[in-house]
C-alpha cells in the first residue's frame, strides 16, 4: 500500500515565487526596520542617559549592571537577543560569532566589581554590534547608507 500525496499548496507556492519573506528570511523592508529596532535597543542600552558634568553617555546596562550578577546577567541576555536577530537577518557564522565575543566580553568584566561596572559603561557592547551588522548589511548589497538621514535604504534589484 503506498502512501498518499499530499497535494501542493498554490498558496505557499505563490508566497515562495513571490519573495514574501518567512519567519527565516526576512524581506529587504523588514531588515530596516529589525535594523532600526536594533539600533534604538542599543542606544538605549548603551548610551541613553549622560552624566552630567563629564560629558559622558552611559545607558541602562551599566545601570542595571550595578546590581551584583543579576544585572550583569540581564544585560547579557538583552544583548544575546542583538546577536540572535543578526542571525536571524543572515549574518554568516564569523559575525554572530564576533558579536557574541563582545557579548561574552563584556559580561565577563562586567561581573567584577565597580571596575567591571566602569567597564560597562565605556565598552557599549551592544551599539559595537548593531554597527558590525549595519556594516555587513551595506556590504553585502542589502542596504546602503542614506547620505541624508543616517538611515538603511533598500537597494532595488
Amino acid at each position: 500500500m503506498s502512501t498518499p500525496r499530499i497535494p501542493r499548496s498554490p498558496v505557499l507556492d505563490a508566497t515562495r515565487d513571490a519573495g514574501v519573506a518567512t519567519p527565516f528570511r526576512p524581506k529587504a523592508d523588514d531588515r530596516e526596520a529589525t535594523l532600526l529596532r536594533l539600533e534604538a535597543l542599543a542606544h538605549l542600552m548603551d548610551s541613553a542617559f549622560l552624566i552630567p558634568g563629564i560629558n559622558r553617555r552611559v545607558g541602562l546596562d551599566a545601570v542595571v549592571g550595578l546590581v551584583p550578577i543579576v544585572g550583569d546577567v540581564a544585560g547579557m541576555l538583552i544583548a544575546s537577543y542583538v546577536v540572535n536577530e543578526a542571525r536571524r537577518l543572515g549574518a554568516p557564522r564569523w559575525l554572530v560569532a564576533r558579536m557574541m565575543a563582545n557579548v561574552v566580553f563584556d559580561g565577563a568584566l562586567g561581573i567584577v566589581p565597580i571596575a567591571g561596572d566602569l567597564f560597562d559603561a565605556a565598552f557599549k557592547a551592544n551599539r559595537r554590534n548593531v554597527a558590525l551588522l549595519r556594516r555587513h548589511l551595506e556590504k553585502t548589497g542589502g542596504l546602503r547608507p542614506n547620505e541624508i538621514e543616517g538611515t538603511a535604504v533598500r537597494i532595488d534589484g
